[in-house]
């Protein structure tokens, strides 16, 4: 099937038009004897005019053709062209039907031309599957000659629409005319859509340069997906600039003020650091002086006790001869309120170098500041994160954070009957406590007491009645263990 073919007295006859374009009517050429002398301009072979049932006009290849383009064009194919030729006239530009470019380089579906000859754009139907490199090298063939070409597909999801040129086509009404559903946008706002346009008005605006293609740089409220190529009006294209010229402007103020708050607040934590500093210094010397007067007094019953009693400070103090390359010991000031309960691990020279599992429910004041300059070794991963996590509920971390580390110390046996009270567990605040001394893995029944117990410095008591832990001053009533409540410690 074909609209064009070729007389060989006439020139160019197109079935299409009342005059066949050479002023002649349809019934010279159609059922004539002798036939009609036509020829495919394609492949030049005889071709006869032809009616289909529903009164469609067009030229057939004669039997015996050979494999020729025109001759295997769909009929829809050719029913859009002839849609696409009819909108162009309607447009006011001139239109033919399968144009062959210079030397057979290309053949336009439709080619539309400027009756005052300024211009040449040729419609394409594409309906068969092809590639964006097929697509895109058919359009710069075209283009080498001088002719624009805008593409157009009645189906629903073409892949290579937007790739050049181009536009998706729709008929709502089954009757009514075809309408570009795809391919027209405008922007609004802050971003593109989509303007349904009926195929003439289209063409119109095409032709008369009232819009042209353009590459989107915003997103766009696309129905299916965003297109890298839109049909727009001039006046959108620079709407569109203002908003990314806007959008740069607040940009850079956002950046400004992020960069002046993080400048604050660095400025800040540097200050706060600087002050830390100064207070983990003036706290590590005076923790270094109640150890010189710890050892000068020729003190250190606390000191065994720790050595004894908590499992893991041999694996401590192995870690940092390892890893930090720090000789250490425990430190005769074993007991001091500034460790938060941990046991202080000592260089030769008598310097706290690290504290060995503090309790974070008594890190506040000096001990916050001296537990903030110095490594924590806890005896399990376990008891770390527990370190952890209480003290940022209270927010009791430095700036810079704690530097922990723990050890695997060995297990002890779980206890039986009395759950381990945590760490952040509320304080005791019973008129008449019951208290319980909890020492390594075992437990000694206690008391309240103006003068505290030794043991008191390094191991935490609790209150059986309300579970809480107990702050003040005690001491144990009795030296023999309960076995019978083992705990983990």
């Amino acid at each position: 099937m074909a609209f064009r073919a070729v007389h060989a007295e006439w020139g160019t006859v197109l079935a299409h038009l009342p005059d066949l374009g050479s002023g002649r009517s349809w019934e010279a050429v159609w059922k004539t004897r002798p036939p009609a002398p036509l020829t495919c301009d394609e492949c030049r072979h005889p071709m006869y005019a032809k009616t289909s049932r529903s009164g469609l006009r067009f030229f057939a290849h004669a039997p015996g053709a050979p494999r020729c383009a025109l001759g295997l064009e769909s009929v829809a194919h050719h029913l859009l062209k002839l849609e696409l030729a009819n909108a162009a006239r309607d447009a006011g530009a001139h239109a033919e039907l399968e144009v062959p470019g210079p030397e057979g380089a290309w053949r336009a579906d439709v080619l539309a031309t400027d009756p005052a000859g300024n211009w040449m754009i040729a419609l394409e139907a594409q309906l068969a599957p092809i590639t964006a490199a097929g697509i895109i090298a058919r359009t710069d063939k075209m283009r080498t000659d001088n002719v624009t070409s805008i593409w157009f597909s009645d189906r629903p999801r073409p892949p290579w629409l937007g790739t050049v040129p181009s536009v998706r086509l729709e008929r709502p009404d089954a009757a009514g005319q075809l309408v570009v559903a795809e391919g027209v946008m405008k922007f609004e706002s802050r971003d593109w859509t989509a303007v349904p346009t009926p195929l003439t008005r289209f063409l119109t605006w095409a032709f008369t340069h009232r819009i042209a293609p353009h590459a989107p740089r915003t997103a766009s409220r696309y129905p299916q997906r965003p297109l890298a190529t839109v049909w727009t009006a001039p006046q959108y294209i620079s709407a569109e600039d203002a908003h990314l010229i806007e959008e740069e402007r607040r940009q850079r103020e956002h950046e400004t003020r992020v960069a002046a708050l993080r400048a604050a607040r660095e400025k800040k934590r540097a200050e706060a650091r600087s002050k830390n500093a100064v207070s983990r210094t003036n706290a590590l010397e005076e923790a270094t002086s109640v150890e010189q007067a710890a050892r000068a007094a020729e003190g250190g019953r606390l000191r065994e006790i720790a050595i004894g009693f908590r499992p893991g400070i041999g694996l401590a103090l192995a870690k940092l001869a390892d890893e930090h390359g720090v000789t250490a010991t425990v430190g005769f000031s074993t007991g001091d309120p500034r460790y938060a309960g941990g046991v202080p691990l000592v260089d030769e020279s008598g310097i706290t170098a690290a504290v060995f599992d503090p309790d974070p429910g008594r890190v506040r004041g000096h001990a916050f500041r001296l537990l903030a300059g110095l490594l924590l070794i806890f005896p399990s991963q376990t008891s770390r994160q527990r370190f952890e996590s209480v003290t940022k509920r209270a927010n009791r971390t430095p700036i810079d954070g704690f530097r922990t580390d723990f050890v695997d110390a060995p297990p002890t046996v779980p206890t039986r009957s009395h759950p381990r009270v945590s760490s952040n567990a509320l304080a005791c605040n019973c008129t008449n406590p019951q208290l319980v001394a909890r020492i390594q893995n075992a437990e000694y029944p206690a008391e309240p007491s103006d003068q505290p117990d030794p043991a008191a410095a390094l191991f935490r008591a609790q209150c059986r009645a309300c579970g809480g832990r107990y702050e003040k001053p005690w001491h144990r009533t009795s030296s023999t263990p309960n076995y019978r409540t083992i705990h983990l410690e």
